[in-house]
């Protein structure tokens, strides 16, 4: 029996037991009873969330507002999509190991369902060193294990790691797990971080008032204008830099609520944002499309920057949280 340690803990988040489970408690309890929109948590007919993976000290709050909107009861089996940061995967990639390993206790790896996915012919299978590696996943476990910590024995989790697809294979692999996301006994948990700003992403796209568009903010302030209707020589506005960054996501954020696939991929075109997850996201989408996305509502429900940036010597990264609903 193999299994997956908890590499990050201790790092990106507490390895401390009781520590660990009582921030987690404090997140879901700071969600509060509702969403902003008024929808009653959690939420009926739930079928998947998004939800971001950075170290605790920085998303544990955001994420706390997806993982509100399950309710565990309905739940027998949990899919977690994440995006490789690590490794080139032109595909999609499945655990080998049996269990995986959280300071609050152990979560079982479905194995019948990977069979199930390996016969298709389409996963490949991780190495344990690319499966411990890699964090998209792991800084989601202590979050299920909570959320189903008194059932957590009649739980089993399906780990898929994302690779860099083209909007075809996203479709191609939302089209194969669109009969799972159609089963009430299963929930889909996308990871993903949104816009990562700064030179250190090598990412300085900004967005002033009046709509012009400058694709890199020179640290020493020189601004290169890329694209737009109304682009100048010079641009001219004062909006803040996390203003913008705040307008960039919150456009993806919409195009994601429409559940246009094509759409959120012409957004990402465009714009390059760089939203980590955004691969698995398209599989999400893409999926949603196949069952009917007029079936089904997506809303966000929490949005935040790591900080609020000013100066184009800064950096931040947005996290984003949201659920897929099943209209009745």
């Amino acid at each position: 029996m193999s299994v997956r340690d908890a590499t990050h803990s201790g790092s990106w988040y507490t390895a401390h037991r009781k520590e660990l489970d009582r921030q987690l408690a404090g997140w879901l309890s700071k969600a509060g009873e509702s969403t902003t929109d008024g929808d009653p948590l959690p939420i009926e007919g739930l079928r998947a969330i998004i939800a971001p993976h950075a170290g605790y000290s920085y998303s544990g709050p955001a994420a706390g507002y997806a993982y509100k909107c399950i309710q565990p009861k309905k739940i027998k089996r949990v899919f977690i999509l994440g995006p490789s940061h690590h490794i080139h995967l032109s595909g999609c990639a499945l655990s080998k190991c049996s269990e995986y390993a959280t300071p609050l206790g152990s979560l079982t790896i479905d194995k019948s369902i990977n069979a199930e996915l390996a016969k298709t012919g389409q996963f490949q299978e991780m190495s344990l060193e690319t499966d411990e590696h890699e964090h998209s996943i792991e800084m989601h476990l202590p979050f299920v294990y909570k959320v189903f910590e008194n059932q957590v024995d009649d739980v089993t989790v399906v780990p898929i790691m994302v690779g860099a697809l083209s909007e075809s294979k996203e479709a191609a692999y939302g089209k194969l797990l669109a009969p799972y996301l159609d089963n009430p006994e299963n929930l889909f948990i996308v990871s993903s971080d949104f816009c990562h700003w700064g030179t250190r992403f090598d990412y300085t796209y900004y967005v002033d008032e009046h709509n012009n568009v400058t694709q890199s903010l020179h640290p020493k302030g020189q601004r290169h204008i890329h694209a737009s209707s109304s682009a100048s020589s010079v641009v001219t506005g004062h909006q803040k830099i996390f203003e913008s960054i705040r307008q960039l996501d919150h456009e993806g954020m919409a195009r994601i609520e429409d559940g246009s696939h094509h759409g959120f991929a012409q957004y990402l075109s465009r714009t390059h944002n760089t939203i980590c997850g955004r691969h698995p996201i398209g599989v999400l989408m893409a999926s949603v499309e196949a069952l009917g996305k007029d079936k089904h509502r997506t809303r966000f429900v929490h949005y935040s920057q790591s900080s609020s940036v000013l100066k184009p010597t800064e950096s931040s990264v947005s996290y984003a949280s949201a659920f897929v609903q099943r209209n009745e």
